[in-house]
């Protein structure tokens, strides 16, 4: 749960996309909480991914201000390479791994961007992340290729957490996998934020996910953000949202 200090981790204000000339956000405010699980929500085309994206610097808003750690997360040439950056981890969609690259070689991407470590050091934080996401220690040897869906997931999130983030972005994690699979992944990620004290963003679609894992929910629906616990937004009068948490659908994932 988010911590009794509520101290603001990332901070979005009058955040404006746009893509293809279409407008994606329309002036969208969003504070996430040290230490909560957001679920980030919405129809295709909403602009879960580029929310993401703009947040970690990938994708310059048209309007807007955001703020990681009291920081804009933007690179900038005269600020230190390791600054904030170096404070997030990301697991992308599919885990996006470098297919030319072990495992080990991928845990290792974070290290060797923002550090000076050795070689040894590396190799023992690899081992020690792979076990922390519940991979076998031979997996580091392996390639992408060599590895299941399940597999990947974990060793994407194994590299998000190489440098000991606070915060760490999750995109569709549980995409692809099966249930149990996907089960499997959410409970790592929620004993993973509890124990390590993460500060989680997630986008997903799962409902399964969002009740299993999350404290809060953003949706974004109409070009507009809504927050709020998935009892709160249930109460929304919103088509979409009515649709999405109390649909036939909805109703079964969440009667569970």
């Amino acid at each position: 749960m988010a911590s009794n200090s509520r101290e603001v981790v990332i901070k979005v204000r009058g955040l404006v996309n746009i893509m293809g000339g279409n407008l994606i956000h329309d002036h969208i405010d969003l504070d996430v909480y040290r230490g909560e699980v957001l679920g980030v929500v919405g129809g295709s085309g909403a602009g879960k991914s580029v929310l993401l994206h703009s947040i970690v610097g990938l994708n310059k808003p048209r309007e807007g201000h955001i703020e990681v750690f009291g920081e804009d997360p933007t690179p900038h040439r005269e600020r230190p390479k390791n600054s904030v950056q170096m404070r997030w981890g990301v697991l992308f969609q599919e885990g996006a791994l470098f297919s030319s690259q072990t495992v080990a070689e991928n845990i290792q991407v974070p290290l060797r961007e923002y550090t000076n470590m050795s070689q040894d050091l590396m190799n023992e934080i690899t081992s020690m992340k792979l076990s922390m996401v519940g991979l076998p220690e031979d997996s580091a040897r392996k390639y992408p290729s060599e590895l299941s869906g399940g597999m990947k997931k974990r060793a994407g999130l194994a590299r998000a957490l190489a440098a000991d983030p606070e915060l760490v972005f999750l995109d569709e994690p549980t995409a692809g996998l099966d249930p149990i699979s996907a089960n499997q992944f959410d409970m790592l990620v929620k004993d993973l934020q509890k124990s390590l004290n993460l500060t989680v963003f997630m986008v997903t679609h799962d409902l399964d996910t969002l009740k299993a894992t999350t404290d809060r929910i953003a949706v974004l629906v109409n070009k507009k953000i809504k927050i709020g616990t998935i009892d709160e937004l249930r109460k929304d009068p919103d088509p979409w949202i009515q649709e999405y948490f109390s649909g036939v659908r909805g109703r079964a994932a969440l009667a569970s």
